[in-house]
C-alpha cells in the first residue's frame, strides 16, 4: 500500500505535464518567432530607407503580441496605434484601409471601430499569409503617412512569403 500512493502521486504529474504541453503548444497556422522578427526588421529597415521613424507591431493567429519595436524618436501615441493596426488586421483577415472603407457614414459595417476595444480603420494594417497562403498573424505599422505606414507594413508581410 506505501508504494501505490507515491505511484498515483507520480502518474498524476506525469499527466499534468503532458496535458499543460499539449495546451500550450503552437498552432500551426501560427507565425513563429522566427517569423515575426523577420517581417518586424524588414518594415524597420524599409522604414529606415523611407527615412520614417515608426512603431511596428507583430501579432500572432490569435491576435496577440509577437514583436514589437519602437523607433528612436518615433511618437509615443504611435505605440497603440500600432498594435491596434495589427490586431485589426487580424480580427478581421483584412488590410486595415480596405476595412476603413467599409466604416465610413453610410458604411455597411459604419462604428465598428469602437467594438474590440477600439479598431484601427486606416491604412498600416496587414494579415501576413504563409508560403501556403494560410494567415499566420498581422502587422501594424504608425508613425509615418497613411502612405508610407502601408507601404512599410507590406514590405514586412511579404517578407515571410520570400
Amino acid at each position: 500500500m506505501s508504494l501505490i500512493k507515491p505511484f498515483k502521486n507520480f502518474l498524476l504529474a506525469f499527466m499534468l505535464v503532458l496535458l499543460s504541453n499539449t495546451v500550450h503548444a503552437q498552432i500551426t497556422n501560427d507565425i513563429t518567432h522566427e517569423e515575426a522578427f523577420k517581417a518586424l526588421l524588414a518594415a524597420k529597415e524599409s522604414a529606415e530607407a523611407s527615412n520614417v521613424l515608426v512603431n511596428i507591431a507583430v501579432v500572432d493567429a490569435g491576435a496577440n503580441l509577437k514583436a514589437f519595436i519602437r523607433m528612436d524618436e518615433s511618437f509615443l501615441g504611435s505605440i497603440d496605434v500600432a498594435i491596434k493596426k495589427a490586431k485589426t488586421a487580424r480580427y478581421f483577415n483584412i488590410d486595415t484601409g480596405k476595412l476603413g472603407e467599409l466604416t465610413q457614414p453610410g458604411g455597411i459595417i459604419y462604428n465598428i471601430e469602437h467594438s474590440n476595444d477600439g479598431l484601427v480603420t486606416f491604412p498600416g494594417g496587414l494579415p501576413i499569409k504563409n508560403k501556403d497562403g494560410k494567415i499566420i498573424g498581422a502587422i501594424g505599422v504608425s508613425g509615418g503617412t497613411i502612405e508610407q505606414d502601408r507601404a512599410i507594413a507590406t514590405v514586412g508581410a511579404k517578407s515571410i512569403t520570400k
